[in-house]
This record gives structure tokens, C-alpha cells and sequence, in this order.
């Protein structure tokens, strides 16, 4: 124990120490102050005859060293003043854990957790009613007689005590006589009780089993002889051989803690957790503990300083083989209410690839209203993802074969349920992947030929006229009935203001995009909707697997408000889809596997921050079930129309032309060759409402299906400069229009 004595010594010693040092002085503060203050003004005295060889000033700074050297000021030397949020204040800001679950909380994720219940009790039932009569059943009646046996082993060991003789037969050879007379004088008053009890016991066991063969009726000896066997069978049962197997077999996954992470995420690659490790520390810190989170654990980490949430997830295989678990199992993300260092670390029992197939869930349901979400998928953690349509615009990407089409069936479906939403369905691919809803499009096309991408370069027009009308419409509806003047379920259920919601799908639109004929005013056009369109019920869906600035015109990836992009090549592809700087920020559909992850997906736009989703998945079956309830819906409220009526295609109002024709117009007979610049604006000035805008890069594209080739053709320009330039042969089309028309000899 230490005494008080010691510690005053220890001050003794220490002034003892201070007396016995000469230059000990007692410093005034405030002298030392002003004398450093009266030092720094003056100036060095140097010698009067002007050298360099100067004496210093004997410095009175009390900080100054043996040399007379300031020392540095320590600017923090002072203990600052508390400041920052108060207590009140860092409740007000501390985050509560939600009471109820979130799943409870939601009605589609609570009626798929009691669904799953259900099913998964349905599913244990039949299992062992099957296996009752085939399996069980004869297991007890094997083992009846061993159970028999048994039970009477077990009574007569209980009758004579046999469970205390290895206790009497211990003191016996202990010599210990006074205990071994207490152990057999305890065991003589138990044989005589439990013999008297047995003897009892079998004598109403022998007459009630003469009264079972003799006197009872066969219901009761079957129920006898059922209850005999179940029990002795039971009893006879080996402890390493159950009567039942199980219905359900549970995965064994490795529960996540601190330790694996921390080991897991110094081997990825990156320095400063690595080099904290190596020094004995953890290299992160834990905001949280690790919970259970769904159908996984969540981790949720702060990283060192300098690192973000994308250089983890750039390293996302190197953590998930440092974590021992398969890819689509670890899902590194950002926590979007904290900072770009707090990683919210999820590790999956199962990977993703692996949950088969999502079911869709409105796949039984009656109908849909578009004006709320249409379920779309299950994120990694088993939570329902969904996607909102109105005033949203979708682009999907990807490469060939990853799920692209399935995603955008879904879309379509989740529309058709809605007997309101008016469909206008393109797939320029020609496998008839949506053909299952033709029956209730009012404009459907599937192909991949010329016909085909003209019919949706004509859709685009109509729309583009669409939404000018809408917005003709919509401005002079009233304002308390249309404040926002955006389109609103009411608003749609007036049929006399013809404001429903429409839904254009365009499958591979990259062959209608890059149509040389087509493409520029198809490209123009979407560009046109996609901006306006939204707050006026008219939405895009836009899928390609070629995302690049010749397919995709940047004028529409650039504005559609909601993506999803599945497998992709490379980084261009991936911002092509996912916005710009997607790939940098750590969301990367390059980091899909092919085909494993076919129907995997980065979704933006439809949350607050990117999330991986597994999109529902819906076959030919299902689709033309789905189909036929929507044309059901529709002949209920008499909303068909269009195609589904069988009635002829509308088309874009004005004059028909004829290209060829109008270019012998603008070419007169003294003119051969002619620059494909000047036919641009010739044409422009002939029909300014159909060539508005062409160059000669556009009559290069629209003369060549018709097999007219430019050429290098040397001409003067207004200025009076001669130069060669591109440009086109008046034979040539004069020949183009006779094979053509099929009037050779007229050429």
C-alpha cells in the first residue's frame, strides 16, 4: 500500500532540486512579454564601421534557447474552449433504430415475409404427411419389438434399484460399512415400493390387454395396437438414427465479425489499412456493431482518411476472397447521410446470382395504378426494389444475353395493368419478345427491317406532336384543378381531356438511333420528349445493347431520369448508361460476371443512391396471362384502341414526299455535279418542314440506300475559291429512279 509520506518526499526532493539550481529565477510573464515585444521592434545593432560583423542582442525571450534562438510559438500550447454541439444537440442528431422492422412496416415486404412463412409451413406438411405412411410408419413397426424390450429392461432395472448398486458396490470396497448400511437400508424400502407399484402395474396391463383381445370392439383394439406400436417404436429408436428427416435443410453460413473484416480489408490493396494493421490496429473503426440484416450481416465502417467508398469497391474481389465468400455475396456501398469515407460493408448468405428466379409481384394481381411504383426486382438483401413511372423517363443497357429485354417486359407489364395507360410497343429486334402484349398496344411493331424502324421513327413524330399538344391542353386546364400542371390520376380519368398516361417502349433502339434515313430526326425527336414529355404523362422506355454516341445520341442519355444497367464492356458504356462519373463513384456494371449475373443490374435514379438489383423475371407463359387480364381490364372500361382494335396506324400529318424526286427538282439539266451542301439547303428551301436542318452529311446518309454514292467533285465556291468537295452526279440519281420505278429503257 502506498503511504501518504511518499508523496511528500517526492515534492521535497523536487524543491530541494529547484533551490539548490543558481539560475532559477522567478520569471515575470509580463516583463517577458514586453521585453520580447521591445526586441522584435528594434533594429541590430551593427559596428560603426558599417562590416558585417555584428553582435547579436542578448535575447530576454524566455523561450529562447542557449544560442539566443526564438523557439517556435506553439499555437495550440492554450487549451481551447469547448465548442461543437451540445448534449441537446447530439440527441437531437443521434439516429434511432427503427421500433418495428422495416419489413413490418412495409405492406408488399410483409406480405412477402408471411407468404414465405406460409409456404415455407406448407412445404414441411406434405413433406412429412408424405413420408408418414411410406416412411415413419414402417420404421415404428420395425422397432416395436426392440422398444418393447426395451421399456421392460428399463422397469425391471427400476424395480430391484439397479441405477444405486454401482454406488453400494463403491463404499463396499471402501470398507466405509456405516454408509454401505444406509445405502442398503435406503435400497430395501425402494424394492418393496417399486416392486409392490410393478406388480400392480403388470397385473392392469395383463387384464387390460385381455380385455383389448377378448372384449374391446375393433376400433379400439386398432387404436390400442396404433398407440402400442407409436410408443415402442418410439422407444425403440436409436439415438443416431431419427425417426424423421428434415424438410428443410439450413445453410451453414459463417457468422461476420469484426476480426474477418478487418483481416479482409488490409488484403485488398490499399496502404494506409494496411500499414495500420502491420503497426498492431485495426486500420478502420467500427461506427456500429455487426448486425443482422436481411438475408446478411451488415458492417457499417469508417475509412482512414483519403479513402472513399470507391477505392473499396473497386477492389470488391480482392474482399470478397478475403472474406472467404463468393462475389455476389459482398456488396460494398455508401451510406448516402454520411460521409464518402463511412462504407456500409453487406455480406450475403447466398450470392445473388444464385436466388433463381424473382417473382414478379403483381403476377397475380388484378391491376396496377401507374401513378404509384411498379415492383421491379429484389435488391441483394432481399428487399423489394420498384421504380416510379410517371414523369420518369427509363434508359436500359447492356450487353446481349444479360437481361436487358426481361427488365423492360417488366415495365411494360407493370403499364399494362393499368387500363388507363395507352401503350405504343417497338421491338426493333424481331424476336417478339413483347409480342404477348400486342393485344392491348395501341401501336405495336416488331422487326428489324426498314419497314419496322420507319414505323418508330413515325412513332417518335407522332409523340413529339403529342406532347405539344398536351401542353397546349394542360395550360388551359383551371388552376385549383391543375395546379402544378402536371398530369395527376384525376386529370387521367377525365377520357374528355384525353390526358392519359402514355408509355412509348422502344426495344434495341439502337437500330432505329443509327438508321441512316431515320435516325438523326428519330434521335431529335426523343431528345424532344424525353425533355418535355414527363410532366405529361408520356414516358420513354429506351433499351439498347449498344450503348455508344452513335446509337444512344448523348441528348437522351444525358436526360433520362431513371437507368438501369446491367453487364456492360467497359467504363464509356458504363457512363453512357449510368450518368457520367458512375464508374469513378464505384458504380460499375462492368463488375457483373456474363451470364452468371443475367438479370443483375445497377438501378439509378429510382432511390437515393444506386443500388444492385435482380430484376423480377416473367416468361412467354406468364406474360400472356398477365396480357390477357389487361385486355380484360380494357374492354371493362373501354379504353382499347388503335392496333388492338385493329384500326390503321395514324400518321404524321403533312405532304408526302419522295426524296429522289425532290432532288431532280433542285437539280437543273445544265447542272451535272452538284456539292451535297448545296442540295442540303436547296432542300431546305424546297420543303424547310421536312429537311429543316440537314447538312451534307445527311444527304450522303439519305442517297445511299438508294445506292446514289458521293464522289469528289471540284466546284466554286461563292467567294470565287476553287475546291473539292463531296457531292453527287445528277446521272446517278436520274438512274437510281428508273430501277426504281422499273423503267430501264428511260434512263
Amino acid at each position: 500500500m502506498k503511504h501518504p509520506d511518499d508523496e511528500n518526499e517526492l515534492f521535497n526532493r523536487l524543491e530541494a532540486e529547484m533551490n539548490a539550481d543558481s539560475q532559477g529565477d522567478v520569471v515575470d510573464l509580463d516583463k517577458a512579454r514586453s521585453a520580447r515585444a521591445d526586441s522584435a521592434d528594434a533594429k541590430p545593432d551593427r559596428s560603426p564601421d558599417g562590416g558585417g560583423n555584428s553582435t547579436p542582442p542578448q535575447s530576454t525571450d524566455p523561450d529562447a534557447d542557449a544560442s539566443g534562438n526564438s523557439r517556435p510559438a506553439l499555437v495550440d500550447l492554450t487549451t481551447p474552449t469547448a465548442s461543437g454541439p451540445g448534449l441537446l444537440d447530439q440527441i437531437k442528431n443521434s439516429k434511432r433504430l427503427a421500433i418495428v422492422p422495416p419489413w413490418m412496416k412495409s405492406a408488399p415486404e410483409f406480405r412477402d415475409a408471411m407468404r414465405w412463412f406460409a409456404g415455407h409451413f406448407w412445404h414441411t406438411a406434405r413433406y412429412h404427411a408424405v413420408r408418414t405412411l411410406t416412411t415413419y410408419v414402417p420404421k415404428l413397426v420395425i422397432r416395436a419389438p426392440r422398444g418393447l424390450i426395451t421399456t421392460l429392461s428399463r422397469v425391471a432395472r427400476w424395480s430391484v434399484d439397479a441405477e444405486g448398486d454401482p454406488l453400494r458396490q463403491a463404499e463396499a470396497r471402501r470398507e466405509n460399512s456405516e454408509l454401505y448400511l444406509k445405502l442398503s437400508r435406503q435400497r430395501d424400502r425402494r424394492v418393496r415400493m417399486r416392486m409392490l407399484l410393478t406388480l400392480l402395474g403388470s397385473l392392469s396391463s395383463l387384464l387390460a390387454g385381455l380385455y383389448l383381445v377378448y372384449g374391446a370392439g375393433p376400433m379400439t383394439q386398432f387404436i390400442a395396437a396404433a398407440l402400442a406400436i407409436l410408443g415402442f417404436g418410439w422407444a425403440g429408436a436409436p439415438a443416431d438414427a431419427p425417426l424423421s428427416s428434415r424438410a428443410v435443410i439450413k445453410p451453414e453460413v459463417q457468422k461476420l465479425t469484426g476480426d474477418m473484416v478487418v483481416k479482409a480489408m488490409a488484403s485488398i490493396g490499399i496502404g494506409q489499412i494496411a500499414s495500420a494493421v502491420a503497426k498492431g490496429g485495426d486500420g478502420i473503426k467500427f461506427v456500429a456493431p455487426i448486425t443482422r440484416d436481411g438475408l446478411g450481416w451488415r458492417a457499417d465502417i469508417d475509412l482512414p482518411l483519403g479513402v472513399t467508398v470507391a477505392d473499396v469497391a473497386d477492389r470488391r474481389s480482392r474482399l470478397a476472397s478475403g472474406l472467404r465468400r463468393p462475389l455476389g455475396c459482398v456488396w460494398p456501398d455508401t451510406d448516402p447521410n454520411e460521409h464518402e469515407g463511412r462504407l456500409v460493408l453487406w455480406v450475403g448468405d447466398r450470392d445473388l446470382s444464385k436466388m433463381g428466379d424473382v417473382k414478379w409481384a403483381l403476377s397475380d394481381a388484378k391491376r396496377h395504378d401507374i401513378f404509384r411504383r411498379v415492383p421491379f426486382g429484389v435488391d441483394p438483401r432481399g428487399r423489394a426494389q420498384s421504380v416510379p413511372m410517371i414523369q420518369h423517363n427509363v434508359l436500359v443497357g447492356s450487353l446481349p444475353g444479360q437481361g436487358k429485354t426481361s427488365a423492360v417486359r417488366v415495365l411494360a407489364c407493370g403499364a399494362a395493368m393499368d387500363p388507363s395507360v395507352e401503350l405504343w410497343l417497338h421491338e426493333n429486334k424481331g424476336t417478339g419478345d413483347l409480342d404477348a402484349l400486342e393485344c392491348v398496344s395501341h401501336r405495336f411493331v416488331s422487326g428489324i427491317h426498314d419497314e419496322a424502324v420507319a414505323y418508330a421513327a413515325e412513332s417518335l413524330a407522332l409523340l413529339r406532336k403529342e406532347v405539344m399538344r398536351r401542353a397546349a391542353a394542360i395550360k388551359k386546364l383551371p388552376r385549383d384543378l391543375c395546379p402544378d400542371k402536371r398530369i395527376t390520376r384525376e386529370i387521367a380519368d377525365k377520357r374528355s381531356l384525353r390526358l392519359w398516361p402514355l408509355l412509348a417502349i422502344f426495344d434495341e433502339c439502337q437500330n432505329l438511333f443509327a438508321h441512316a434515313k431515320y435516325g438523326k430526326q428519330a434521335g431529335e425527336d426523343a431528345e424532344f420528349i424525353i425533355k418535355l414529355g414527363r410532366a405529361l404523362g408520356v414516358m420513354l422506355v429506351l433499351a439498347t445493347q449498344r450503348p455508344d454516341k452513335d446509337s444512344l445520341p448523348t441528348g437522351i442519355s444525358g436526360n433520362v431520369s431513371i437507368r438501369f444497367c446491367l453487364k456492360v464492356a467497359g467504363q464509356i458504356e458504363n457512363d453512357m448508361i449510368l450518368g457520367t462519373s458512375a464508374y469513378k463513384n464505384g458504380v460499375r456494371a462492368t463488375a457483373f460476371r456474363p451470364e452468371i449475373d443475367a438479370g443483375n443490374g445497377y438501378l439509378a435514379g429510382a432511390g437515393t443512391m444506386p443500388s444492385v438489383v435482380r430484376t423480377a423475371y416473367l416468361n412467354g407463359p406468364a406474360t400472356a396471362a398477365i396480357a390477357q387480364r389487361a385486355l380484360a381490364l380494357r374492354k371493362a372500361v373501354g379504353t382499347l384502341s388503335g392496333h388492338a382494335l385493329g384500326e390503321a396506324s395514324e400518321t404524321v400529318a403533312g405532304p408526302t414526299y419522295d426524296l429522289l424526286a425532290d432532288v431532280m427538282a433542285i437539280l437543273p439539266a445544265s447542272e451535272e455535279r452538284v456539292w451535297n451542301e448545296r442540295i442540303a439547303a436547296r432542300l431546305e428551301e424546297l420543303r424547310p418542314e421536312v429537311y429543316r436542318g440537314w447538312k451534307g452529311e445527311n444527304v450522303t446518309s439519305a442517297l445511299k440506300p438508294h445506292g446514289i454514292k458521293t464522289q469528289g467533285i471540284a466546284g466554286t465556291t461563292d467567294d470565287g475559291t476553287r475546291t473539292t468537295r463531296r457531292g453527287i452526279v445528277r446521272a446517278d440519281v436520274i438512274q437510281a429512279i428508273a430501277e426504281r420505278d422499273g423503267k430501264a429503257g428511260a434512263a
